[in-house]
């Protein structure tokens, strides 16, 4: 999973938006309404408790206990879904009772969207008594809306693409700065939008340094960022707050080396989190070669954090390319422990350690080997 070219950035983001509600204030249709009518109450009383019940059978069901374990038979599959479709149908009478019997509690407009998901789930997983139902109540004005705002931004989203890449000759600095003036506009006209925030998010991994530091607390301090987003942002901040501290790693290699940054004081160290099928991981291994075969007499040292799952094919990737450092790996591909403990969510990730044993550099792929000069010229 490697980092996005910034001429890739719009096409390759598909993080979306946050759906409005419909205002409660909407009257329901007229098949709703007959609907209702005909139905007798499934819901308390008090509203509180009806929408305590709405929201809890709202959620679907989790696979039977006695499937823990073991692969479940096609016609227990069928009977699971047969079983979810009816279920799915009754919380839809539910949510639809509850916004036309609270039309001003505060849960109206999330029932209304419940509503209508419930129903096209119950359809979907089969339930052919509510297809009517669900063809009467028409287009859904929400999704519409998303659909033509998400259209709206990925084509201005386009043209700032197209229009920073017209200053590639001024270098990659030039072109993600402009990229991101135009993100600024664009966030005045689509707020709260997850493909502006992701955005954001390539160009903090591509600039690094403050520029990073700045965008990275741009987008955990805005209302509406995706979780996912949001989380790879809590992730870098992290990372980004370890600069100029020691690194707790420790392990015993694939080939037996027993590794303790700790004990190598006085070394410059690249941590290289990578993996043989990452692409753009492969394209760097003939530059950190090089690197480390001219400067490891002058104390350069390497550390690889292997994010494979294949343990013979990374030996023979490593034996053949000649990466004599010692590796990290536990087979867990991306839930790896020193990748999980770390927040890499994306490689290659390279990362310099001083001869002081601290963390000083987050992006050490750009000018690898000026970098470790420089740090070996340190006292």
């Amino acid at each position: 999973m490697n980092r996005l070219a910034i001429g890739m950035v719009a096409a390759a983001l598909s993080f979306g938006g946050i759906h409005a509600a419909e205002s409660a204030a909407n009257p329901p249709s007229k098949s709703d309404a007959a609907v209702v009518k005909s139905s007798p109450r499934l819901l308390p009383d008090d509203a509180e408790k009806a929408w305590a019940l709405v929201e809890a059978e709202g959620k679907p069901p989790g696979p039977p206990p006695e499937w823990k374990g073991r692969q479940p038979t096609s016609d227990e599959v069928k009977a699971f879904r047969k079983q979810k479709a009816t279920g799915s149908g009754i919380a839809a009478d539910k949510a639809r009772e509850f916004f036309e019997r609270f039309k001003d509690h505060p849960k109206a407009s999330e029932a209304r969207r419940l509503y209508r998901e419930l129903l096209e789930a119950s359809v979907g997983l089969g339930n052919e008594d509510k297809a009517a139902e669900l063809q009467a109540l028409g287009p859904d004005p929400l999704k519409a809306k998303e659909e033509a705002a998400a259209a709206a931004l990925g084509a201005k989203m386009q043209e700032a693409v197209a229009k920073a890449r017209k200053l590639q000759s001024q270098g990659m600095e030039a072109v993600l700065i402009d990229f991101e003036k135009s993100l600024n506009d664009l966030e005045k006209e689509f707020p709260g939008r997850g493909e502006i925030y992701g955005a954001y998010m390539e160009i903090a991994q591509l600039r690094g340094g403050e520029k990073s530091k700045e965008l990275i607390t741009k987008i955990l301090k805005a209302d509406n960022v995706p979780a996912q987003i949001r989380a790879m942002a809590e992730g870098i901040q992290k990372t980004q707050e370890r600069m100029g501290k020691p690194l707790g790693i420790a392990f015993t290699a694939t080939d037996g080396r027993k590794v303790d940054l700790a004990q190598m004081k006085g070394k410059v160290v690249l941590i290289d989190f990578w993996a043989t099928w990452c692409g753009p991981c492969v394209a760097e291994v003939p530059n950190v070669v090089a690197a480390y075969e001219r400067l490891h007499p002058k104390g350069f040292e390497i550390v690889g954090v292997s994010f494979d799952e294949e343990a013979d094919a990374l030996k023979a990737f490593t034996t053949k390319h000649k990466m004599n450092w010692p590796q990290f790996f536990d087979g867990a591909g991306w839930k790896n422990k020193i990748g999980t403990e770390f927040g890499i969510r994306s490689i290659p990730a390279m990362w310099l350690v001083d001869k002081q044993g601290n963390l000083r550099d987050l992006e050490a792929r750009n000018d690898l080997a000026n970098k470790v000069e420089k740090l070996l010229g340190e006292p």
